[in-house]
């Protein structure tokens, strides 16, 4: 018996078992080869869009140097943030500073979850994957044993291949959840020092946008 037959041979749960841990497989690579461009996309943006804001002469110039800078989208709330009034609203009654405030830190929240998208997928397979990997285990152990007592064959040699093949599902379950696990963690600070940078910049937005008549008075668009 090898890991084919093991598989092919095995009942509705073991099969389940390897579907599972296929499609965390997948999922995790696919989200890990997402995420890593679109960071490194994002710090290449994020870096051009803040060299732009510092460097521009006016509100206008800022906005046209934005867009170009940001290829994949990814920052336009911050920058409308800025101009955007909720004017007829009952938010249109807070202080100004007030408003700017709230619109720059839903941005915020609006830019970190697309940044962060798939994140605590890669934490729920690193989490889980082993466990389902030993549930196909302990399943494949227990029916070759159960087809064993029913053949009568008990002899050393005869146990112990189908349950060594059984032991395969707990490795391909550490195989999903290892690089699910570290990609977190790359990732992660990644996108901690993302999170800082994105910080600083709704900072320098706001202390530009409340000095400068020119971009808040008259809401350049």
């Amino acid at each position: 018996m090898n890991l084919l037959s093991l598989l092919t041979q095995g009942d509705m749960l073991l099969r389940l078992v390897s579907l599972v841990l296929l499609v965390m497989s997948v999922f995790s690579w696919v989200v890990i080869l997402y995420k890593a461009v679109l960071l490194h996309v994002a710090q290449r943006d994020l870096a051009l869009c803040q060299t732009c804001l510092l460097q521009a002469t006016d509100w206008r110039q800022a906005q046209a140097q934005w867009r170009d800078s940001d290829r994949w989208q990814l920052f336009p709330a911050l920058m409308a943030a800025v101009h955007d009034r909720a004017a007829g609203a009952l938010a249109a009654s807070a202080a100004a500073e007030d408003q700017l405030t709230r619109r720059l830190r839903e941005a915020l929240h609006e830019v970190r979850a697309r940044l962060q998208w798939g994140h605590d997928g890669l934490a729920t397979i690193g989490a889980t994957a082993p466990f389902v990997g030993l549930l196909g285990t302990v399943w494949g152990i227990f029916h070759a044993l159960t087809s064993l007592a029913g053949a009568g064959q008990y002899t050393l040699d005869k146990v112990a291949q189908p349950v060594g093949e059984a032991l395969v599902m707990t490795a391909a379950g550490l195989a999903v959840a290892i690089p699910a696990v570290m990609a977190y963690n790359l990732l992660g600070r990644r996108l901690a020092r993302l999170d800082s940078t994105l910080e600083g910049l709704a900072f320098d937005l706001r202390a530009m946008a409340q000095g400068s008549a020119d971009g808040v008075a008259h809401g350049l668009r």
